[in-house]
């Protein structure tokens, strides 16, 4: 209900600091909602499963982000680009279609949810006494169950997180901002990658039913840290071929003081000559060599752009500059943009998403027993996926713009994909022929 009750939220001008204020809301419990239903609905179709057959029917409810994700493209995109709708209408009004929509969702979910049973297993488990009386310190606060969240959260599903984070967040937002693919050709790359890639959630979850859970898990993350430089590196020769010539043929050097590094930007950020010429010079696809200023120089920031130097800061000498040099202007050239090899590398990284998320429904299922199942493997999913995972876009593009780099920011994501696959390996085993109605702790 909260995401219909976004599409009719009053405008600022009617309501003031309300209308944010109530977006707000909405969006916690939006989170809240979430947090719930994610936990109960694998719950439930694992407990429901044959043990041969976990891996293969949680899988299913994994196709639903994917799903959910193509199912936003088609309908922003049905409204900005079928021509029923103008840029300036949906940015007023329009943007509410997607929300509204929902309201179809809601009432199909609430017809289902009417008529669904609890689980044989829970109802077992209650008839014979058996639930927690205290989940959440049997969850959090007993030994052993405490050590399995943390090790499920470091050693499965922080990897996790990051690498879905990557290929369905920041990939898009690099081919869009850091390489300037128009929005339109954009959405129809991503979604036809999405398409292709879906059905190998359930490839990778029946698999899971025959090889084990956590090997499959482990192998995308190690797979995606060791490729993330080369793939992202590809998607900028096959998508904007003239920014890759430019930045080849012009170095470019940054001097300047009173550089921060900004993560949560807000309007009271203070931004130095400095964070204006890195966030201005990152956001045009472009890499800088960062030194220290001169000895006795008088500006704050001095940039050279090939051959030429521009002493202070003044964006808009800086654009014609690189006007001059040679930069590619607007969007990238559609008819430049290599759009078979895009695809297949934006597929790459979502196989790489479908190899971690398609299993780990069923892992973390059979991590817990019964009567703390729901509680104890929330927290590590939705610390994995919403902290490791929702920060990776602000760090990923803080991180670019502070050294120069703009593929710096995919450390971030390596490294927690490296440390999942250490902890993994060395900490946790698989559990897939595990009874999960016994109560093994």
């Amino acid at each position: 209900f909260s995401t219909f009750a976004v599409g009719l939220i009053p405008t600022f001008q009617t309501i003031g600091w309300g209308g944010p204020i109530l977006l707000l809301s909405l969006r916690l419990l939006q989170g809240l909602a979430l947090g719930g239903e994610y936990g109960g609905a694998i719950t439930y179709v694992a407990e429901h499963a044959p043990q041969n057959r976990r891996g293969y029917d949680t899988s299913w409810i994994q196709t639903t982000a994917a799903l959910g994700f193509f199912l936003a493209l088609l309908v922003i995109g049905m409204c900005r680009f079928s021509g029923v709708l103008g840029a300036k209408d949906f940015a007023v009004w329009g943007w509410r279609i997607p929300f509204l929509v929902s309201l179809i969702l809601l009432v199909f979910s609430v017809y289902i949810r009417l008529r669904l049973n609890e689980s044989p297993v829970f109802q077992r488990m209650k008839a014979e006494g058996r639930g927690s009386k205290a989940p959440l310190r049997d969850s959090f606060l007993a030994y052993p169950n405490n050590k399995y969240v943390l090790l499920a959260l470091f050693g499965a599903t922080a990897g996790q997180g990051v690498v879905w984070y990557t290929a369905q967040f920041y990939a898009p937002y690099f081919l869009t901002i850091t390489l300037k693919v128009d929005d339109q050709t954009a959405y129809g790359l991503i979604g036809l990658s999405l398409l292709i890639a879906t059905p190998f959630f359930v490839v990778f979850g029946g698999l899971s039913d025959r090889i084990g859970r956590l090997r499959i898990i482990l192998f995308g993350c190690f797979i995606a840290a060791a490729t993330y430089f080369w793939l992202f590196a590809l998607l900028l020769h096959y998508a904007n071929p003239a920014l890759e010539a430019y930045r080849d043929k012009t170095p470019i050097t940054v001097s300047a003081k009173d550089c921060a590094f900004h993560v949560f930007v807000t309007p009271l950020t203070r931004y130095s000559d400095c964070d204006r010429a890195k966030d201005f010079l990152t956001r045009q696809g472009l890499s800088f060599k960062s030194v220290a200023l001169p000895t006795g120089a008088t500006d704050n920031v001095n940039i050279r752009i090939g051959d030429t130097e521009l002493k202070g800061w003044n964006e808009k000498k800086t654009a014609e500059l690189l006007r001059a040099g040679g930069y590619p202007q607007g969007p990238a050239d559609s008819s430049r943009i290599n759009k078979p090899m895009t695809v297949l590398i934006l597929v790459i990284m979502m196989i790489y998403v479908t190899l971690v998320y398609g299993p780990i429904a069923a892992f973390l299922v059979e991590l817990f027993p019964t009567r703390i199942r729901y509680t104890s493997m929330s927290l590590p999913y939705h610390i994995g996926n919403g902290w490791f995972g929702g920060m990776l876009p602000l760090l990923a593009t803080a991180m670019a713009a502070a050294s120069g780099d703009i593929y710096y920011g995919l450390w971030y994501p390596i490294v927690v994909a490296v440390m999942t696959c250490i902890v993994g390996l060395l900490f946790l085993h698989d559990n897939k022929e595990r009874d999960i109605e016994s109560d093994w702790q």
